[in-house]
């Protein structure tokens, strides 16, 4: 009989945009991989997808339905490992595994950033923090992607847990390898945009936290002196019909173009010259990540995670949350010295090599032999 493995998360699309790998891992191993998630996609090295109605608010009362249908579903399938994700993905999977895990079933989670962090609000360490410290006595091993939530981890666990560091979730090296001038100009042609545009690539979902809105503003006050400046917002999410206000609001329909869900978000990186990310809180940036591989020089936002990616002058800048000014100057400053893009970018690609997918799928693949040995030991 074939052992087994269970990834758990909120929404399935996650497993979609950093886990393929790890599956196919397991695969390789000659496991059974299963998934559970709210959500409906096919996808790659999955044997089997479970769709659990797993909600992202902690609130929400399809998450007491979510809990006993994993339940369930754990009791049923006999799972040798469980790896959740995600905030309500790991706090109803290791809730749920609390039977099993007795049983021998080895429980990890990966921490993508922490929802209490420094200088987070007062009422994400009220909720967040306590529920973690509670939780971490039904978890084997916490795996964290940035330092900051390491030496948390690290203290919240009280050696509870093993706590692990892995960095990020892994950029494709080669998906994302830069092209030349001409093949540039081909995707340009291809997508509607021409050689003299200005283009600033902001990839991810569209909500409150990625806070687009400050480039949007940051585009108002750049776009006259930067006539062919488009903005493109690579992702859909809930904020996306204010996002479009703003833009209807202050005349910027000519410069800011939404994209939607990119199916091949590595032509949009290539035809880009810069890539931004306001994002007010940030795990570590895999949208940064995939610019950095691709040579483009990056601005982004202060914050655990992006500080850990951006050195402030060598591969991109840094600018305070909302610092809508920082953000236009640092913009123009990129239009107009066309040599640092070039120098930024070439940094970006090399300091991205740290974070190559190879390196995390290596060291998740010691990670998981580790608990593969002691679950043989066991039994």
């Amino acid at each position: 009989m074939k052992k087994k493995v269970l990834f758990c998360a909120t929404v399935d699309y996650h497993f979609k945009a950093f886990h393929l790998p790890y599956f196919r891992w397991f695969q390789e191993q000659g496991w059974e991989v299963h998934t559970a998630a709210n959500g409906q996609l096919e996808l790659p090295y999955v044997d089997q997808a479970h769709s659990i109605p797993i909600q992202r608010s902690p609130f929400h009362l399809h998450n007491r339905l979510a809990y006993v249908e994993l339940k369930k579903l754990l009791e049923k399938e006999h799972y040798q490992f469980i790896h959740c994700h995600t905030p309500m993905g790991s706090v109803i999977g290791r809730l749920a595994a609390k039977g099993t895990r007795k049983k021998g079933t080895k429980v990890l989670y990966t921490a993508h950033g922490f929802h209490f962090w420094k200088g987070a609000p007062l009422q994400n360490w009220l909720l967040y923090y306590p529920v973690e410290r509670w939780l971490v006595q039904y978890t084997d091993a916490l795996i964290t992607i940035n330092g900051e939530d390491y030496e948390r981890a690290d203290r919240l666990s009280k050696e509870k847990a093993a706590v692990h560091y892995v960095p990020g979730m892994g950029v494709d090296m080669k998906r994302f390898a830069p092209v030349d001038d001409k093949e540039k100009d081909r995707l340009r042609k291809a997508y509607g945009f021409t050689t003299q545009d200005f283009i600033v690539l902001c990839a991810g979902e569209l909500n409150d936290n990625k806070n687009q809105g400050m480039l949007i503003k940051a585009c108002a006050q750049v776009y006259r002196n930067i006539p062919h400046v488009k903005i493109v917002f690579a992702g859909e999410g809930t904020s996306r019909s204010s996002y479009e206000k703003l833009v209807c609001q202050l005349n910027l329909e000519e410069h800011v173009q939404f994209a939607g869900f990119c199916k091949h978000i590595e032509d949009w990186m290539h035809m880009s010259d810069v890539c931004v990310s306001t994002s007010l809180r940030e795990g570590l940036g895999m949208n940064l990540l995939e610019a950095m591989s691709a040579e483009k020089p990056v601005i982004a936002t202060e914050n655990r995670g992006h500080c850990e990616l951006v050195k402030h002058g060598v591969n991109g800048f840094l600018v305070k949350p909302n610092d809508v000014n920082g953000l236009a100057v640092y913009l123009q400053q990129l239009y107009h010295k066309k040599d640092q893009l070039h120098l930024m970018g070439k940094a970006g690609r090399s300091m991205a090599h740290a974070f190559a997918q190879e390196q995390t799928v290596s060291a998740m693949e010691e990670i998981y032999t580790t608990y593969m040995d002691q679950k043989e030991k066991v039994m």
